[in-house]
């Protein structure tokens, strides 16, 4: 197991540098883009954080929150597995799936999962709610 968790540390320290390794920028830079427009949204209708929103309220309304942020982020994270399984070629002439899901988790939805909250709570006292007439 140690042999396994260290060869999976070094290997994620390892992708930053070598083949592809604007795809560390520009997964995370993605993601953010859609936080940032998903968390505006949310301040325009007058919803509270997301995170906030996906960890608390109704078994139901949980559910429908967390599809939500699948839909908003999958395509960003499928890319960053697939990126992640190219790259493992190049580098090992393997694939590891794991360390994909992984790297794909903190470059795709950590990002956005942290930052629409932020983004709503920046911009609420600016756009804040709006009326329905106003839309």
């Amino acid at each position: 197991m140690d042999d396994v968790l260290t060869r999976f540390l070094n290997d994620l320290v390892g992708r930053l540098t070598g083949p592809l390794t604007p795809r560390l920028f520009l997964q995370p830079a993605v993601a953010i883009f859609f936080a940032i427009r998903d968390g505006m949204q949310d301040a325009r209708d007058g919803r509270p954080p997301h995170l906030l929103r996906v960890l608390t309220g109704p078994p139901e309304a949980r559910r429908r929150r967390r599809r939500e942020t699948r839909k908003a982020v999958l395509k960003v994270f499928i890319m960053a597995v697939l990126l992640d399984f190219v790259y493992q070629w190049i580098v090992f002439r393997w694939v590891y799936p794991m360390e994909s899901l992984v790297t794909a988790i903190i470059l795709a939805f950590l990002p956005y999962l942290f930052l629409r909250g932020l983004v709503n709570r920046a911009v609420r006292p600016w756009i804040g709610p709006q009326s329905a007439s106003s839309r």
